[in-house]
């Protein structure tokens, strides 16, 4: 007879407390804070699973030896079916055991010994990262190659700027970066990713992906950008790999066919060509003369991605002997004559200040724990609609929080309110901004243009005049936020604030205030700010004697 009797604890209780505030389809790679607490729920499973390999093992070992008991029973009864089943004891315990025994040791099999672990693990994963994450974190990777200029050896191989703790991906991890690469018809990207992963099975990785799938993307991808004669050769290695390969030979026959009929275009062009690469070398050497790519003639996007590297316009050290830093008290502001603060000035036009040691640790940790549970995809308001939705361009989650919420709020409201001496009481709520794998808002206006002229009517409060920003996270790689336009770049550092004003003092929009927070490359972003609007403005910024001014 089958005997069962396991004693283990119930120690694989449901881990979802650090989940409860997340939704199934949360973005979790929109946000790193966020996603924290997905280690910590892996690190329980871990430990939940070990438990439940244990008690599998214990388990098994209770049915091997059933097993190898029956083993020996059934060679001796085999032999001599009929006598065997002679006896009436044998013939009583066959019929009890195929029709107990054997239900016994399928409910055994089945069931969950360790208390729940497997049905835990299916109500989790309800929880979990879906696609949609995985997608995104991986075009986040794609985002951060292209913005920051990195080859896919770099990144596969962890050697990023500032990294604490270095990852390496596999095989298999550059190739589904190759695959969502191809599924949106980046042929560049599929080539890049899908050769880095050929690389490492060529060097000897060990890994259950085949290079012939590798080749078939990457002879696919490099045929797609115009390139016959290397997608011929890896055409070549995948038939050598897979002679029966059901597309290779087809496609060796295709991409030779196309070679030759660019061959006999090529040459029938060739006179018409060098006429003019001839004409097309002398008007080059022209605007060589007159310029050398002057920044202000460079596309918006890579004057922003010039910015995120730290490289691009430069101010002239006159403009910069004029920049100073200072303690502040804003005229003479009560709530600053014994504690003025530390000013110090980041950009001249737009005028952008910074100020030091304005936000404290203790305060940033409070603001943290409260906008964690409240974070949310942070939306676009699309401009033609007016209806909130979440865009490719804006990586991040967001939360809003009001003096309500905290005493400690109130208080970095005056704080603001003593500083720029503007009133809150017609500000937006404080908004906390934590920007997750490869995080970023591409360049934007603050303000609402005149081709937008309800953008904040349903707040009544007028336009945004100013806008503040708290740094409450070092980056360690990237995050900077930049104007495009002037070629300002201000980097994050923990503890401070930027301001500047999104209006003239006629109210007119300033355009050379439209910025961008880079995507972050190595760190964990976070930030908190507060635009302020134009009502109760008029007498603390009153407009000039001129309209111009």
């Amino acid at each position: 007879m089958l005997s069962i009797r396991m004693e283990l604890p119930c120690y694989c209780l449901l881990l979802l407390s650090c989940l409860q505030s997340l939704s199934a389809h949360a973005d979790f790679f929109t946000s790193t804070g966020q996603m924290t607490d997905l280690l910590y729920t892996e690190k329980d499973l871990v430990t939940s699973l070990k438990d439940y390999i244990r008690a599998e093992e214990s388990k098994l070992e209770q049915i091997k030896r059933w097993a190898e008991k029956l083993d020996s029973l059934t060679v001796t009864a085999t032999q001599d079916p009929e006598g065997f089943l002679g006896h009436p004891v044998n013939a009583f315990k066959l019929v009890k055991r195929l029709n107990t025994e054997w239900g016994d040791l399928e409910s055994l099999v089945l069931r969950d010994t360790t208390g729940g672990f497997i049905s835990n693990l299916t109500i989790q994963r309800q929880h979990f990262p879906n696609d949609e994450d995985q997608t995104g974190a991986a075009k986040a990777l794609i985002r951060l190659q292209d913005t920051y200029r990195l080859d896919a050896n770099t990144i596969s191989t962890g050697n990023l700027p500032g990294v604490k703790y270095k990852s390496h991906m596999t095989a298999e991890d550059c190739f589904e970066l190759g695959k969502i690469a191809y599924s949106d018809a980046d042929y560049y990207h599929t080539e890049l990713w899908m050769a880095q992963a050929l690389k490492q099975l060529d060097e000897g990785e060990e890994s259950t992906l085949d290079k012939v799938t590798v080749i078939d993307y990457l002879s696919y991808a490099i045929y797609q950008q115009g390139e016959m004669e290397r997608a011929m050769e890896y055409t070549k290695r995948l038939i050598e790999l897979d002679p029966e390969h059901p597309r290779g030979k087809s496609n060796l026959k295709y991409f030779e066919f196309q070679l030759e009929k660019q061959k006999k275009a090529a040459e029938e062009e060739a006179p018409k060509q060098k006429e003019r690469e001839k004409r097309e070398t002398a008007e080059k050497k022209k605007k060589q003369k007159k310029s050398k790519k002057a920044f202000s003639l460079i596309p918006e996007r890579e004057k922003y991605e010039m910015l995120c590297r730290g490289e691009g316009i430069k101010m002239t050290p006159r403009r910069q002997s004029r920049l100073f830093c200072r303690y502040y008290d804003n005229n003479r502001n009560p709530s600053l004559l014994l504690a003025p603060v530390k000013q110090q000035d980041e950009w001249d036009r737009p005028y952008i200040v910074r100020y030091l040691d304005i936000i404290s640790d203790a305060e940033i940790e409070r603001i943290k724990q409260l906008a964690k549970p409240r974070l949310r995809r942070a939306t676009i308001s699309n401009p033609i609609t007016g209806v909130l939705e979440t865009a490719s361009y804006r990586i991040s989650k967001s939360a809003w929080l009001t003096e309500y919420d905290d005493p400690m709020i109130e208080m970095i409201n005056n704080r603001i309110e003593g500083v720029t001496g503007l009133e809150m009481d017609t500000a937006e709520e404080l908004q906390v901004a934590n920007y997750g794998v490869g995080g970023q808002y591409e360049p934007h206006f603050d303000f609402g243009r005149k081709d937008e002229p309800d953008a904040f009517k349903e707040l009544g409060t007028g336009n945004r005049i100013a806008t503040w920003l708290f740094y409450m996270s070092d980056v360690a790689a990237g995050g900077a936020t930049v104007f495009p336009d002037v070629g300002a770049a201000v980097w994050p550092q923990k503890g401070t604030a930027v301001f500047w004003y999104n209006l003239f003092a006629s109210g007119e929009g300033d355009y050379s205030t439209r910025h961008a927070a880079c995507p972050v490359l190595v760190g964990n972003k976070w930030v908190s700010n507060k635009w302020i609007h134009e009502r109760g403005q008029e007498w603390r910024r009153p407009c000039g004697l001129s309209e111009s001014e």
